[in-house]
């Protein structure tokens, strides 16, 4: 965590201005809202990787979270907690990172296969955090790879495995490979994986080389870095299936490691850049001190206890992604003209002070609320807007820790405001990106006695086929926002809505309440072909359009 902190003071001083003021959206004095949708601009496909999940040995992620034990008395299939499984289906859920995060560069794949009962108890890498319990300092390693790979497989994601580079030699990710992707009977490991029933290979495609690997990775330079990364990647075992190697990226916006990294990776040839089918990037908002302090504790706010400044001061640093995004897309191309490379937004969400847990003693877990639904649209329009630079996202984490989609304790479960905000932008997987134009009044409000503005709406489009989903954020908290939205080149013939709106900025999903904040159906204006729409304050809207 101390190396978290120092990177982040010196990488977020650097945009903080520039973030300040920018807004993506086009501002305009009218009182009306206009959305206009360029159908004749496409601009690539959705990857539906971009939905994609974070799973990490961190709290109550694995343990209580998703791993329950087929001998429990809460409802699971083969140990896997069924409410999770289930509603996991629902919103498609296209890829898991395992096991980290931080967790990663400590842990040998190894102790997490065989009998359980053999398996060895070795130390947590988060076990001395100051919050952590003692549940949470010893990993008991009852799930491992085989049991997260059934996880996958039944809710139909694909794996994504993050491999130890810091305290593991590049032979045991090549073993590490093997047991994976070997065909049923050809290595000794092949035979192992099949004894801890799967004779068929899981075919994991999805391969991290490393995590922060400028801090808890390892504390190299991205010199270092680019030098073990291809280390890693040389001569993988493929089992005549495609092996897509993630690097490990920049924290927030030091291009200084993505400029190093790729110069080093090019020392030895450019052939080398076709080993690399993305590097990753990190970004939590967490500093919620307006520029008062840039100190990891005392700049976090809190989960529950937050007032209007706080709401969009904690949107405005999730915003900072956007720029990050375009900065660092830029910087690559330096490197990679071809554009072979892309961004792998692995880990991304707000970061708060303990004390909002569902589960006390829950290292890490935060109870989110309907700021955190607004700002989990606002991400996940920005990386659907940069659908042809971006493949894959994954939010942090997805149950009992950061931005999660699940809090669960037992037999109890609840779906958070955020978990709803993935089933309203599920649709957008796998369609071709729209291009489309937002003006709306901004916001104004008080930030400590200086005035502030951020954005009236934004969002995203794309297409499948006749239909059209739009998903809309209005970030106000008290405006609700009357809009035109207009059809380039075709008319509406129908359109629906579903909406996640709570007339409290601060309402939220619990194990007594679980239905505080849900998304309602919404109905829409088609007039001649046109549609008029108010997006309610503080609010997350999917519109599905049916061209006529």
């Amino acid at each position: 965590m101390k190396t978290r902190r120092e990177f982040l003071q010196s990488a977020l001083a650097g945009t903080a201005a520039f973030c300040f003021s920018r807004c993506p959206s086009l501002a305009t004095s009218s009182s009306e809202a206009k959305i206009e949708v360029l159908l004749g601009e496409t601009q690539g496909t959705i990857s539906p990787n971009i939905y994609g999940h974070f799973t990490e040995h961190l709290g109550g992620v694995i343990y209580d979270g998703i791993w329950v034990g087929s001998d429990s008395k809460v409802p699971n299939i083969d140990g896997l907690r069924r409410d999770l499984v289930e509603h996991m289906k629902k919103i498609k859920a296209p890829v898991i990172r395992y096991p980290g995060g931080c967790f990663a560069d400590s842990y040998d794949w190894r102790d997490g296969i065989g009998p359980t009962d053999k398996r060895p108890r070795r130390t947590n890498f988060w076990a001395f955090s100051d919050q952590s319990p003692a549940k949470h300092r010893y990993e008991p390693n009852e799930f491992g790879t085989n049991e997260f790979a059934r996880f996958c497989k039944q809710i139909g994601a694909q794996p994504y495995l993050a491999a130890n580079v810091r305290s593991l030699p590049a032979q045991e990710f090549y073993r590490w490979v093997e047991y994976c992707n070997s065909p049923a009977g050809s290595t000794t490991l092949a035979d192992e994986r099949a004894r801890a029933g799967s004779p068929e290979p899981y075919n994991v495609r999805y391969w991290g080389v490393g995590n922060e690997s400028w801090g808890c990775g390892g504390n190299f330079t991205p010199q270092e870095y680019a030098v073990e990364f291809r280390r890693y990647t040389a001569w993988v075992p493929g089992y005549g299936k495609p092996l897509d190697f993630i690097a490990s990226g920049p924290a927030a916006d030091d291009l200084s490691w993505t400029t190093g990294f790729f110069e080093e990776v090019l020392r030895k040839g450019k052939e080398h850049l076709n080993s690399i089918y993305g590097i990753g990037l990190h970004h939590y908002a967490w500093n919620l001190s307006r520029g008062k302090t840039n100190d990891w504790e005392k700049g976090k706010g809190d989960a529950l206890q937050f007032d209007v400044t706080d709401w969009y001061e904690l949107l405005r640093e999730g915003q900072r992604l956007e720029p990050m995004i375009e900065s660092h897309w830029q910087a690559m191309g330096e490197f990679d003209k071809d554009r072979h490379v892309k961004l792998v937004v692995d880990e991304w969400g707000p970061w708060y002070r303990p004390g909002s847990e569902l589960t006390p003693g829950d290292l890490l877990e935060q109870t989110p609320t309907q700021r955190d639904a607004v700002f989990s649209g606002i991400t996940l329009d920005i990386l659907n807007r940069h659908a042809s630079q971006v493949v894959m996202g994954n939010c942090a984490q997805l149950i009992n820790c950061l931005n999660s989609l699940y809090l669960a304790q037992e037999d109890r479960f609840v779906i958070t405001p955020v978990g709803h905000v993935f089933d309203l932008y599920s649709g957008h997987q796998g369609g071709e990106l729209v291009r489309s134009v937002f003006s709306a009044p901004e916001v104004q409000y008080d930030r400590d006695g200086q005035p502030a503005t951020f954005f009236g709406l934004n969002g995203s489009a794309s297409i499948r086929g006749k239909d059209l989903l739009l998903t809309v954020v209005n970030p106000d908290t008290k405006q609700a926002r009357e809009t035109t939205i207009s059809l380039a080149k075709a008319s509406a013939a129908s359109a629906t809505a579903r909406v996640l709106a709570a007339s409290d900025i601060h309402a939220r999903n619990t194990f007594a309440n679980r239905e505080a904040v849900v998304p309602r159906s919404a109905k829409v204006t088609v007039r001649s072909g046109a549609i008029t729409h108010i997006f309610p304050p503080a609010s997350v809207t999917a519109m599905v359009i049916h061209l006529a």
